[in-house]
């Protein structure tokens, strides 16, 4: 009989330890989970502290790049609202664009290829971009142009030709900084049959080499070329500009400063390594122009231009082959 007890007394023991090793466990888990909550929690807290921190690293990461100069609404930083035209229209001479075969290189939306052609009447101007987006974007701009054009008022007597109204009949032009039409002094026709717009890499493509043209443009361009392929693709720009001109042909060209190139560099890892081993500077390239590739003469247009926003005044040259 006590020997039973005292079994009984050692089976309560064991399951009361048991009991007290479950309990204890159960603790040890509850403050394992406790702990790892609280590491949770603070590690949430910390990534939220270095967010409110560095507001900007979120956006700077998903940020667009533009390392062809192809940006987004151009026209909208470059021409005030208050402008009535770019005022580098101002400079350039009709004769050459009337009734001339035009290129624009590196036209990116085509606002200014679609006033060109508007004001001066050319024959036909292409505008040739590297991106598609901003070629999409031109072609949006003719053709937003046009359907404006063609709901004119009635009574309103169209012209034959672009450019070519009497004084005193109504024009369609794009406003320069945002595309929307505003209405002159002077009617146009149907821009369809003058400007078109294509995606092409100038300083690589043969699509255009057996094109031949009375005046080709790149305004704002030469920086970009310059940064994305060194000194030879300059060289290359400069070259198949002279080729595919008419004797007698006018090469309009804006290049930007060196600073310009110093605020860009870092756009791109090609553009910051060819930024290193530029030799050839902006204002080399009058003399590059004249002595190297064989232009006749060229004309500072600068001096005339005014209005322009601050940081787009630069240097316009008029180079005759």
């Amino acid at each position: 009989m006590l020997v039973a007890q005292m079994g009984q007394d050692k089976d309560d023991l064991k399951k009361k330890k048991r009991k007290k090793r479950s309990r204890s466990n159960e603790k040890s888990v509850e403050l394992v989970v406790a702990n790892e909550a609280k590491q949770l929690q603070q590690q949430e807290q910390e990534k939220q502290q270095q967010a409110n921190q560095n507001p900007n690293k979120k956006k700077k990461k998903n940020q667009e790049s533009f390392p062809f100069g192809n940006y987004k609404n151009y026209y909208g930083y470059r021409i005030s609202n208050d402008m009535d035209e770019d005022p580098r229209l101002k400079v350039l001479k009709k004769e050459w664009f009337q009734g001339k075969v035009c290129l624009d290189i590196g036209c990116n939306s085509g606002v200014m290829t679609i006033h060109i052609a508007n004001k001066f009447g050319c024959r036909s101007i292409l505008g040739v971009d590297i991106d598609s987006s901003r070629v999409g974007d031109a072609q949006w701009h003719l053709r937003n142009f046009v359907r404006k054009q063609n709901h004119a008022k009635p009574g309103e007597k169209k012209s034959s030709s672009v450019g070519g109204g009497a004084a005193g009949s109504q024009e369609q032009s794009i406003s320069l900084s945002n595309g929307e039409i505003k209405t002159g002094n002077r009617e146009t026709k149907d821009l369809f049959q003058i400007v078109s717009f294509q995606k092409e890499n100038f300083v690589h493509t043969r699509n255009l080499d057996e094109n031949r043209y009375d005046t080709i443009l790149c305004l704002s361009v030469t920086k970009w070329i310059h940064l994305n392929w060194g000194d030879d693709g300059l060289i290359t720009l400069f070259s198949k500009i002279w080729r595919l001109l008419n004797p007698g042909g006018i090469f309009v060209m804006e290049p930007q400063p060196w600073k310009s190139y110093e605020k860009n560099r870092r756009v791109s890892e090609t553009t910051a390594m060819h930024h290193r081993t530029i030799v050839l500077r902006p204002e080399h390239f009058q003399e590059i122009l004249l002595d190297k590739i064989g232009f006749r003469t060229v004309e500072d247009l600068t001096s005339s231009l005014s209005g322009v926003s601050k940081g787009f005044d630069r240097q316009i040259l008029a180079f005759q082959k």
